[in-house]
């Protein structure tokens, strides 16, 4: 039995591996265990690691506090890379009236704290503790910390109170988007309600009545106008053409058009007549049957020297005397246009004659294999610059103590610019969505189950103490209340599905493990779009709030 109560209990980097392993195996098998068609996922594994703690297992702690950074940092940063491809285009969508939701929620919880320290007698810095963890923020911990050592004030309440409040806080998320969706949610919520991002391109078939163009090359037709699109195909008295910048369009030849669906109209306008002979937009097409003498193939960007470069550049079209009408990434449709930068993994929809379209399928690469190798270089270079503006100091006016993005703050942002301009700088950031969801869940577990181990230890006996309940009490309402207000109001308006509201309400309360758990129960991204969307702003405000809370009002 020696050996046993070696490997549980005689602090090492064999015994941290080990009850680290023994957490999250307890946790995530927890985890998939329904009550009343409820699961918790991944966030029981913080439940068992306090109990573990309370049962007396412990780690060094300087092993649990890298195996605890490492996991938040691996968790943020690969979430980061997973929405950054479409992130940019979301916040100039609708970034800026999420970011108000996001810090309608901020605010109401700071308020909320400051009103309540007069009617509980509680202390400014021990609320601002409660606060801190009531929202699972603990650079806002640290920067209380700060300023309260600055203002020579003891900094123990502050730090007590976050230790109280913390689990609950976790938990807190969770249990009020349960409420939400048990009493306020409806099946049409649960839909997205914008799917702009997720495909640019319509296809329709046109034909050339407008006398305005006969003769004229697709070259000098395009400066006639600034609408974007493909032309793949032309039927001409019964042939079917490769279209290339000099050919020069005649009176009733059919077009095969790839567009974006509000300037379809428009180009109605400029051919003279759409032909509304079939839906070209439904899944399942095969588009090798509209004609014999041409190929339609889809090709994967496998070649890493074409990563990053823009498709006009190529010249694919006069080299290889095909055309690419759309490309797919992930799951968005994008129009092929000259100025589009390809991204390793893209899938290129390729039309032209059958040994055209074989040797452009070579120059691509269009190894399948090749893209189940995940390039993990990119992902260590990521979190060093992660950590690195994480660690940043941000001076501003007024605030007499420089302000940090923190180590889950700063990841995040990297991880949301590489994902959106890594191929500009031929940075390979293309991974599977199984290795993304891997390494993310591997990395909150890590993050929970070192978080519950060591809030266990002495989780049980701070709570019995005199305040201990109160506290508790006070975290607790000052977690859930301004998530369900928010979110109530914001379902109510009809603008926004659950799931981008889930988003908003997890980022805003900097809680990540709330975020697994919409993701897990939520059957699109979402949650995950629009929690890295107010995650970096939210992080700020409240690091920002605290501090004028303490400097102002003590």
């Amino acid at each position: 039995m020696d050996w046993i109560n070696s490997l549980l209990f005689e602090p090492s980097a064999v015994q941290t591996v080990i009850v680290l392993s023994l957490i999250c195996a307890g946790g995530l098998a927890a985890g998939k265990i329904h009550l009343a068609g409820i699961s918790l996922g991944v966030a029981f594994v913080f439940f068992i690691g306090i109990f573990a703690g309370h049962l007396g297992l412990a780690a060094n702690p300087q092993m649990l506090d890298y195996a605890q950074t490492f996991g938040l940092v691996l968790f943020v940063y690969c979430l980061g890379l997973s929405v950054g491809p479409g992130f940019f285009s979301s916040l100039a969508h609708e970034g800026l009236s999420l970011n108000m939701w996001s810090l309608a929620v901020i605010l109401l919880g700071t308020i909320m704290a400051i009103a309540l320290c007069p009617l509980t007698n509680i202390s400014l810095p021990e609320m601002a503790g409660l606060l801190c963890g009531a929202t699972t923020n603990t650079p806002a911990l640290g920067a209380a910390q700060q300023t309260l050592s600055q203002m020579n004030l003891p900094q123990s309440g502050a730090a007590l109170g976050c230790a109280v409040t913390y689990p609950l806080g976790v938990i807190g998320v969770i249990l009020a988007l349960m409420i939400m969706r048990r009493l306020m949610v409806k099946p049409k919520d649960l839909l997205p309600r914008n799917n702009h991002e997720e495909n640019e391109t319509f296809i329709a078939r046109f034909m050339v009545v407008n006398p305005a163009l006969q003769g004229k090359s697709l070259a000098e037709i395009a400066q006639m106008t600034h609408f974007k699109y493909i032309i793949s195909r032309i039927w001409r008295r019964g042939e079917v053409i490769v279209p290339k910048s000099s050919t020069r369009l005649q009176p009733n030849d059919k077009l095969m058009v790839v567009t974006r669906k509000e300037e379809s109209d428009a180009l109605e306008i400029l051919f003279g007549k759409r032909l509304k002979d079939e839906d070209w937009n439904i899944e399942g097409i095969d588009w090798n049957t509209l004609d014999r003498k041409m190929e339609s193939k889809v090709v994967v960007l496998t070649r890493p020297m074409l990563n990053g470069k823009r498709l006009g550049n190529l010249h694919v079209r006069q080299t290889y005397r095909v055309n690419i009408s759309r490309i797919t990434r992930g799951d968005i449709k994008l129009l092929a246009t000259p100025d589009l930068r390809l991204q390793y993994g893209d899938r290129l929809h390729i039309v032209g004659d059958p040994q055209s379209v074989d040797e452009v399928e070579a120059f691509f690469g269009n190894s399948v294999q090749s893209l189940n190798e995940p390039n993990l270089a990119a992902i260590f270079i990521g979190i060093i610059l992660g950590l690195a503006l994480g660690a940043l100091p941000i001076h501003l006016p007024g605030m007499s103590i420089p302000v940090k993005m923190g180590i889950a703050g700063g990841p995040i942002i990297v991880g949301i610019l590489v994902g959106a301009f890594g191929p500009r700088f031929h940075l390979i950031t293309y991974t599977t969505r199984s290795v993304s969801l891997m390494l993310r869940k591997l990395g909150l577990s890590l993050y929970l189950a070192c978080l519950g181990l060591d809030s266990g230890a002495h989780f049980f006996e701070t709570v019995v103490r005199p305040e201990g309940l109160m506290w508790v009490g006070i975290g607790f309402v000052l977690t859930i209340v301004p998530v369900l207000i928010v979110g109530i109001i914001a379902l109510r308006t009809g603008k926004y599905d659950f799931g981008t509201i889930c988003g908003i309400l997890c980022g805003s309360m900097a809680n990540p493990m709330a975020l697994t758990y919409a993701n897990d129960t939520i059957e699109n991204d979402s949650p995950s779009v629009s929690y890295a969307t107010v995650y970096p702003l939210g992080m700020f405000a409240r690091v920002i709030l605290i501090q004028i809370m303490l400097m102002f009002m003590l």
